[in-house]
């Protein structure tokens, strides 16, 4: 006899999804309603991580029926001019952004938009400066430098390293009782971050490509997993790009805290801060208030949504 009942998204491999009723961790196999599949254009991925999901359970195999509304997301869309998008995760309570100084570099441009998008769909944030342990002293005068635009801009931001074990011990307390998205630039070490946090956890770690200073991509699909401390980690596969989905030129400010302090004095509503006079956010670059690395990747992003559309 079928039976029907609530549960949350815990992996997907395409079109097979395995399902638990938080906060039980209680697995079982589900598939998707092709109905479900057809309605969702946004995404090549209309049931992601995260979801919760009204099912119908009939002999061993789910059939996923509705989805329910998402609190929030991250979604990306591919690096190439195509319109495709994916989402990564949804009712996420933090993400954790894993960044790297060296080995590999993790580009400015990449975190800028990966914080847009946390700001635009309502994700709380906090990054991670990982692989602490071999930074030398260029290494650690760039990670100085990066704490100082991204902290100035208001995200909070944690030193860690998996080897040494600095901030474990605050991540994992910080992780307790939430779903938490792993995520960064391919090669930064999530997956041994979140093997430090919770040594019972088996996630495949692959050594950096020396040929080109980039990581292996180890997670092939996005999975949740429980926390012994309590909480759970979604691990994502590493990303190599960050495209935008769906920004209008004038909200994008929006996005940026730090452009959100100063704005109300633009002289101009609204204003682009690209060319008005009286323009209070350009007045805080020059200030030194915003800083120009920032500054740039919006202007940055403005020219990228023109090639969208």
């Amino acid at each position: 006899m079928a039976t029907k009942g609530t549960a949350t998204v815990v992996k997907h491999t395409g079109s097979h999804y395995l399902l638990s009723p938080l906060p039980q961790w209680e697995l079982f196999p589900a598939v998707m309603r092709g109905k479900i599949r057809l309605k969702e254009a946004v995404s090549t991925n209309p049931v992601a991580v995260g979801d919760v999901v009204d099912y119908t359970l009939d002999g061993d195999m789910a059939t996923i029926d509705t989805i329910h509304p998402r609190r929030n997301y991250i979604i990306r869309r591919s690096t190439n001019l195509s319109r495709e998008a994916h989402i990564l995760a949804a009712n996420i309570d933090r993400v954790y952004l894993i960044v790297t100084m060296v080995l590999p570099e993790t580009k400015l441009a990449f975190v800028d938009r990966f914080l847009v998008t946390c700001q635009a769909y309502n994700v709380p944030v906090t990054i991670v400066i990982n692989k602490c342990d071999i930074y030398l002293e260029d290494a650690l005068e760039t990670a100085d430098y990066f704490e100082d635009i991204y902290g100035g801009a208001g995200y909070e931001i944690i030193r860690a390293s998996a080897l040494r074990g600095d901030n474990i011990d605050l991540l994992r307390e910080k992780c307790r009782g939430q779903v938490n998205l792993f995520s960064g630039f391919s090669g930064v070490g999530k997956s041994s971050l979140v093997k430090a946090l919770d040594p019972s956890l088996d996630l495949r770690t692959a050594e950096i490509s020396t040929a080109h200073l980039q990581g292996r991509h180890t997670t092939t699909f996005y999975e949740m997993f429980p926390l012994a401390t309590g909480g759970f980690i979604i691990d994502t596969p590493g990303i190599r790009g960050f495209g935008l989905v769906d920004f209008e030129k004038e909200e994008l400010s929006t996005y940026f805290p730090e452009m959100m302090r100063v704005m109300d004095r633009c002289r101009f509503k609204p204003c682009t801060h690209t060319h008005e006079p009286g323009c209070a956010v350009k007045e805080a670059v020059e200030s030194g208030e915003i800083s120009p690395e920032r500054y740039n990747s919006y202007l940055g992003m403005l020219d990228e949504e023109k090639k969208y559309r």
